[in-house]
């Protein structure tokens, strides 16, 4: 400030000439301040420049941990089902049987997000699961993609095992086996069959978005998954960051899927 009083006293006693040299010098001072101070905040930057990498860093890895254990859970819950669901299905008969078969076909295209939304109004507090506190947590998301992928691998097992009891069926209960006994026979004949089923279940699992959106609210570091991180970056502009989240999430599909394929076929050479 005294330097600012002592310019304008001297511009209005000097020459036009005068004034000139003191509105330059003014700019030159202001000029040389703000650099300071761009300097100063880059220099602070380029200190915390490791700790924003770390935590970004630390952030990635939780989101593909999150997306990977709660798809193999889900996947988990989807084949005990699945297997269960379908070996019945194809081994059994009882009234209504039929409707289930077409019905566990039909689910094949189960909407995403009516599951999202059926599972909000029962995990909510005003719903029947309120008590559990289920809504907006992994657990949530496990339930809502299990929904999911249960009606493919139960349709796909059926198919398989039905396929092996038409042809070992009769002679599995002349050696004395009972339907119930003659299940676990039949999925071991079929093994390759229920590894693609659950392989299915699991590619259903790992791209979902629409119902663990709705359940899992998308919390940062808590519920958000390779998938919803993808969609909230493509809403961001940021679509060279979604790309190369897609691309990790393919790429870990490959990878769990190949590692299932080569234990399946390990299993079946010994």
């Amino acid at each position: 400030m005294p330097v600012a009083c002592a310019n304008a006293g001297r511009m209005r006693s000097s020459s036009p000439e005068s004034w000139t040299e003191v509105v330059e010098a003014n700019t030159i001072v202001g000029a040389a301040t703000a650099r300071r101070g761009s300097s100063a905040g880059m220099s602070r930057t380029a200190v915390r420049a490791p700790e924003i990498n770390q935590a970004r860093m630390d952030n990635f890895a939780h989101i593909i941990g999150l997306s990977l254990g709660v798809s193999l859970c889900a996947t988990a819950l989807a084949t005990l089902a699945g297997l269960s669901l379908g070996a019945a299905l194809a081994v059994y008969d009882f009234p209504g049987r039929r409707v289930l078969v077409v019905l566990s076909n039909a689910f094949f295209g189960l909407p995403p997000v009516a599951v999202g939304l059926a599972l909000y109004l029962l995990l909510s507090r005003s719903g029947p699961f309120g008590l559990f506190g289920l809504l907006f947590t992994p657990g949530a998301m496990v339930l809502a993609q299990a929904t999911l992928a249960t009606p493919i691998v139960t349709a796909l097992v059926h198919r398989a095992v039905e396929g092996a009891w038409r042809q070992y069926g009769g002679a599995l209960m002349v050696d004395g086996a009972t339907r119930l006994r003659a299940i676990p026979h039949l999925l071991a004949i079929q093994r390759i069959h229920i590894l693609t089923a659950i392989l299915a279940g699991f590619g259903r699992t790992i791209s979902e978005v629409g119902a663990i959106l709705i359940v899992g609210g998308n919390i940062a570091g808590y519920t958000r998954t390779v998938t919803t991180a993808i969609v909230l970056e493509t809403s961001k502009g940021n679509l060279t960051l979604a790309l190369g989240l897609g691309l990790v999430l393919i790429g870990v599909s490959i990878t769990v899927s190949a590692a299932i394929f080569a234990f399946g076929g390990a299993e079946q050479r010994s």
